[in-house]
């Protein structure tokens, strides 16, 4: 919810940040609604003021995420860089992830494994990501014309979800050398 000034109000962005950390850092079933407006140092009625409930807020929380990647993506686009840099750029950007203190896998994947409904509000906000995800890749793919686009971008994202997977079980460096030279090879060798 906005101010007057149009800004987001400061109850709000608390809500959110404080859901973020904890949604992301011990699951979305796992953290109660009770505890989000403790640590948010807000109200029930604040929070029901923002949002409907604690549906609502997980799909912000996605929405939040999902923002947050494009963004990253939107800056490699507007780099001017060729589109088999920028899918590494992508792709540099996701080992990153993997390699940051605090990493618990792809914040979407986690998402789905608590909604499975596939009619669920959750559900669809993950599914929407996932969906722009898979086209903006098969689009950078078809650019550079080395690979047939939709079978290397299904490769692309599947790699990405291997590597999300694989970054919080095992070593992220091993996980995110892995993942760049799987990019590579769909990159280079002509063919997914």
């Amino acid at each position: 919810m906005k101010n007057t000034r149009g800004q987001v109000s400061e109850a709000r962005a608390r809500l959110l940040g404080t859901a973020t950390r904890l949604f992301y850092m011990e699951g979305l079933h796992s953290v109660g609604i009770d505890r989000i407006v403790a640590e948010a140092k807000v109200t029930r009625a604040t929070l029901y003021r923002h949002f409907t409930g604690k549906d609502e807020l997980v799909v912000a929380y996605l929405r939040e995420a999902d923002q947050a990647i494009r963004d990253r993506v939107d800056e490699a686009l507007a780099s001017g860089r060729p589109a088999a840099e920028i899918l590494r750029l992508v792709a540099r950007a996701i080992a990153e992830d993997i390699g940051s203190p605090g990493f618990r896998g792809c914040a979407f994947l986690n998402a789905v494994a608590e909604y499975p409904d596939p009619e669920h509000p959750v559900h669809q906000a993950v599914l929407a990501h996932r969906q722009w995800f898979l086209r903006t890749v098969t689009d950078l793919l078809a650019q550079s014309g080395k690979t047939p686009p939709e079978l290397a971008g299904r490769h692309f994202v599947m790699l990405r979800d291997g590597a999300m997977a694989s970054g919080c079980l095992s070593e992220p460096a091993a996980v995110c050398e892995t993942f760049l030279q799987g990019i590579e090879g769909i990159l280079t060798a002509g063919t997914a």
